[in-house]
């Protein structure tokens, strides 16, 4: 087995030779990075199901597909080395170098799309790139990562530009932090902690704990089909999943008759709520039995007789704020809140934020611009989706202008260094040129401070 110290030297190495390639030449790897899991997306998503047992084939599959296709439609035809702008407005120019060698700790419930992100943004500044998977992933990850090789091998690229910890330990992905030249973590909270505290450069992601907010001006069938689409892919364990829908106290029963009629087991008494929770918690998170896991799983753990072809559960709040239900479920469940009016929205979102992922999503379903700049306005979160599902939307699509990536920061709130979707400007080093405009008009000081 190789030693870290090795595999830190054979990056270096790499990156060396490549980080003299042309722009052509560094799309062109790219690119094959993200077209080897596009064609080999089922392969891997089969893989992933069968070695960590979490989330579903067809989900990982499309997951896969989709998000190759889309993070190389947004990586294509941008200047990410040399000189990338030109200002001549304010006599400016702009120099995109690399960073050098980029660590990459990538989690459990989705290795290959993530490892795929991050890898095809790395190369897209010319940089190397060290993959740490999670121990539970392990084999589908080193897959991953050969599989691309074999592609960038084809283009005649550096021999080890990208690599992966085939035995990985927290040992070894605390070294590799402390070696890299900027750092990656999509991970549990520990994990981003980690990321952090390693004195290097870093992108850590916060906890997702989506709320979604329902408006009185809505199609109730429609938004309910768009969250439970949502909310059931892949199992549930996508962070920018939708986690509660709030609903208007008017509308409640409304809301739920439209979940249910498309396949919601629905579940208002408290004692069975309580069997549900008990289940589904431990310490305040989900139980790691039940992560990615369908709903006829989850019941038989709760002692629920819930319907075979139910979909997913939907569970009402018992309204406390200590109320374990306000937390991030990493499965096909939501949670229900009625709220009075948009105040009392606001505040029922924020509370549960307060919980966990502060920082990262929320969903509006409305049709009011006023009410969605209000909630916006008011909410701690990085990004908003409306009439969308969060794990179908924030993360970058064709049809919408987030970026499309597989790591979502959570900015200030959530303790990370970004609010932004990651992508390949944030493997860079960019540098800028300033020249002194002496014929630009110089105020005096009475007209700057007028």
């Amino acid at each position: 087995m190789l030693t870290l110290t090795t595999i830190l030297n054979d990056a270096r190495a790499a990156q060396a030779v490549f980080a003299h390639y042309s722009q052509e030449q560094l799309d062109a790897c790219a690119r094959a990075a993200g077209k080897a899991l596009y064609d080999n997306a089922q392969e891997l998503a089969e893989d992933a199901v069968n070695e960590t047992g979490m989330g579903n084939v067809a989900d990982k599959t499309l997951k896969n597909q989709s998000k190759s296709r889309n993070v190389w439609h947004y990586l294509k035809g941008k200047k990410s080395t040399g000189i990338i702008e030109r200002d001549e407005t304010n006599s400016m120019i702009t120099i995109a170098h690399p960073a050098g060698v980029v660590g990459a700790v990538t989690p459990t419930t989705s290795p290959s799309m993530t490892i795929m992100c991050n890898v095809m943004c790395a190369l897209k500044g010319g940089n190397a790139i060290v993959i740490a998977p999670h121990p539970r992933a392990k084999k589908v990850s080193a897959k991953t990562v050969s599989i691309i090789n074999a592609e960038l091998d084809k283009l005649e690229a550096p021999k080890k530009l990208v690599q992966c910890i085939e035995q990985p330990s927290m040992q070894l992905t605390s070294e590799l932090m402390a070696s890299v030249d900027v750092l990656v973590a999509t991970g549990g909270p520990a994990m981003v902690k980690s990321a952090y505290s390693s004195g290097k450069p870093s992108f850590g992601v916060g906890a997702g704990n989506v709320q979604t907010i329902f408006d009185v001006d809505v199609d109730y069938q429609v938004a309910a089909q768009k969250v439970i689409a949502g909310r059931c892919f892949d199992n549930g364990i996508i962070c920018s999943g939708d986690q509660s829908i709030i609903i208007p106290q008017t509308h409640y029963q409304q809301v739920i008759d439209a979940f249910t009629s498309q396949g919601a087991y629905y579940i208002e008494d408290q004692r069975e709520a309580d069997k549900l929770r008990d289940a589904l918690f431990k310490d305040g998170y989900t139980n790691p039995d039940l992560i990615g896991q369908n709903v006829q799983v989850i019941a038989q753990h709760a002692g629920l007789d819930v319907p075979k072809a139910a979909k997913l559960i939907v569970v009402k709040s018992n309204g406390r704020d200590d109320d374990v239900l306000r937390s991030e479920k990493m499965c096909p469940v939501l949670s229900a809140f009625a709220y009075k009016d948009l105040h009392q929205a606001i505040s029922i979102a924020k509370t549960n934020l307060e919980v966990r992922g502060k920082g990262h999503t929320c969903v509006i379903h409305s049709n009011t611009l006023e009410h969605i700049e209000k909630i916006g306005a008011a909410l701690p979160v990085s990004r908003i989706a409306i009439n969308e599902a969060g794990s179908l939307s924030v993360g970058g699509t064709l049809q919408n202008g987030f970026v499309p990536t597989g790591t979502l920061g959570c900015g200030f709130w959530g303790n990370n260094s970004t609010s932004e979707n990651l992508n390949y400007q944030h493997m860079l080093n960019v540098q800028r040129i300033g020249f002194t405009m002496s014929d630009k008009s110089v105020p005096s000081d009475a007209e700057i401070w007028a």
